[in-house]
């Protein structure tokens, strides 16, 4: 099917649907459940409520510092809006903010002489004052938290609107040891604006895990309509505000560690090199995440099945860009780092890293992607340039790149090093070492079920139902088999593959369409579909996620299940 007719269909199926709604009247989209961690006692709920604060605290500055900081001659961050009449705004917080009698009165003044442990760390929140000082020690975040003690952690809400929930809200609650007047509390926000305010629009039809910042994933159903998923209609990741760049004035820069010189290279620079193309699927290393806080919560959104996309992505060759700067041997350097033109709430670009030979491999296809699917690379999805490293998690395809460095050190990004790794199920918040972990790269093979949909009913035709889904592996690795069982695994079925890139593995980038024709029992009034891919390895998926669950909700590729109501 052609994007054109695909992206009809949608609102077609956006009139249908009942749940579908504007993004902007959204008001309680939530991952509440999932951003406790797995925790099942007050000391484990502590700790993971503490990342929370913590991060709040640190990212209060960070926010004044990401208004202010032009980092990249690019890069002009989103001109925001004034929030005005804040207060009249309703906040689900429980009223913790509000003026309680009987506690004292303080004033920002003396606010700000706590921003020691020495002297107690402490924070406000709209008329509320609160004592963090026995949480700053235990807080991985460590130096970064100081940065913002002595003021508000609203800034910090504006952009991480998540944080924004009750289990945090009830920790700042016991921690309450005064109040702010009303006065100074809206002196000390007046200057706050909204820093997602310029961010794009978006479709409708897109299904958000959160709004600030935008994540979001179509229906899964979609997917299966066509090989390549339009860009209106690609899964959402994003960790920040989406930063407005002029390609008129941005600038990629790249280093080599240990060496003086550094090469700035333009947009049109860029686009000065041979053209590639390369048709690759990218997927979120929290697809079908959803499925796995079955067996236990984890902390992350709170996806489906449908985080992942497949794309023709056209740019210049990572290595023909490397060569033409004098750079050609891989032996001098491990790893290659990507940073963004997005800042962290620690004033950090979001950076990652992969493995340096992967850089220099022409077999490899990794680009400097500035168009995607044919047209202009969207602002969602990396404007102007986006790294396009194929095989592997999204996280690594960094979007608004602005700096590439070779070293022999992995990034030292949060989301390189304490973020998008696998652990045991056994590991939890009290005993996590994120050092113990190497960074995900590609990923396992996958597959899951896009029709029928969780509880459809479904027609049943001459004794079979229909199934469509997709099926990916990282790596590169073909998918050669799917296997479909309505029956718990009796008789399995082979699925037909609709589409899927003819590239041998391992550089087969790009994801399977299949369908499978099943026969379901006359007695049946309902079954359960199961579905597992195989790839080129002979790896396939596990049976459930009892013993695949981690703390972070990753890797989530257990058969796919769906149980659905059969029509006969």
């Amino acid at each position: 099917m052609s994007s054109s007719k695909l992206i009809k269909k949608v609102w077609i199926h956006a009139i249908k649907s009942q749940n579908i709604r504007a993004l902007s009247t959204v008001t309680n989209v939530s991952t509440n459940k999932n951003e406790d961690g797995n925790s099942n006692s007050k000391k484990k709920r502590n700790t993971a409520t503490l990342l929370l604060i913590g991060g709040g605290i640190a990212g209060a500055a960070a926010y004044q510092y990401y208004k202010k900081q032009n980092r990249h001659a690019a890069l002009a961050t989103s001109a925001p809006l004034a929030l005005k009449d804040k207060a009249k705004a309703p906040e689900n917080d429980g009223g913790v903010g509000e003026l309680i009698d009987g506690l004292p009165m303080y004033t920002m003044e003396e606010v700000a002489k706590h921003s020691t442990l020495k002297d107690g760390i402490w924070v406000t929140y709209k008329c509320g004052v609160f004592d963090v000082t026995p949480f700053v020690a235990a807080h991985p975040g460590g130096d970064n938290i100081m940065l913002a003690a002595g003021g508000s952690v609203e800034p910090f809400w504006l952009l991480y609107a998540v944080h924004k929930n009750p289990q945090v809200f009830e920790i700042m609650r016991k921690l309450r040891i005064g109040n702010l007047s009303a006065e100074e509390a809206a002196e000390a926000t007046k200057d706050m604006s909204d820093p997602y305010a310029n961010d794009p629009k978006r479709h409708r039809i897109l299904k958000a895990t959160s709004i600030k910042p935008f994540n979001a994933e179509p229906p899964a159903s979609l997917l299966v309509d066509s090989f390549l998923t339009p860009n209106e209609l690609f899964y959402v990741r994003n960790h920040l505000p989406v930063p407005e760049i002029d390609p008129d004035t941005y600038e990629l820069e790249i280093e080599c560690e240990g060496k003086s010189k550094t090469f700035v290279l333009s947009l049109k620079d860029i686009k000065k090199y041979p053209k590639h193309s390369v048709t690759s699927t990218i997927m979120c290393a929290g697809n079908r995440r959803g499925e796995m806080t079955q067996v236990k919560s984890v902390k992350g959104l709170d996806w489906k099945n449908a985080a992942i996309g497949n794309a023709t992505w056209s740019g210049a060759r990572l290595c023909d860009v490397l060569a033409a700067n004098g750079i050609k041997d891989n032996d001098e350097y491990q790893h290659i780092q990507f940073e963004g033109l997005d800042l962290d709430p620690t004033s950090k670009p979001y950076g990652a890293s992969v493995p340096a030979w992967k850089a220099f491999d022409k077999r490899y296809d990794i680009i400097l992607a500035y168009e995607m699917n044919g047209e202009e690379i969207p602002r969602d999805h990396g404007y102007p340039i986006r790294v396009i490293v194929p095989g592997v998690v999204g996280a690594r395809n960094v979007k608004w790149l602005g700096r590439i460095v070779l070293s022999n050190v992995e990034s030292d990004s949060h989301w390189q090093q304490n973020d998008y790794k696998g652990f045991s199920p056994s590991t939890d918040w009290d005993t996590v070492d994120f050092t113990k972990s190497p960074a995900i790269q590609e990923l396992p093979v996958i597959s899951s079920i896009c029709r029928p949909s969780q509880n459809e009913k479904v027609q049943v035709i001459d004794g079979m139902i229909t199934v469509q889904g997709y099926a990916w592996s990282g790596g590169g690795q073909k998918i050669v088999r799917v296997d479909v069982t309505a029956d718990g695994g009796e008789s399995w079925h082979v699925a037909t593959f609709d589409q899927q890139d003819d590239t041998p593995a391992p550089f087969n980038w790009a994801w399977t369409l299949w369908t499978a024709k099943i026969p379901v029992s006359k007695k049946s009034k309902e079954v359960e579909i199961w579905a597992k891919a195989v790839d080129a390895n002979y790896n396939t998926q596990p049976e459930s996620f009892k013993n695949i669950w981690n703390l972070r909700g990753v890797l989530s590729n257990a058969y796919h299940r769906v149980r659905v109501t059969l029509n006969w």
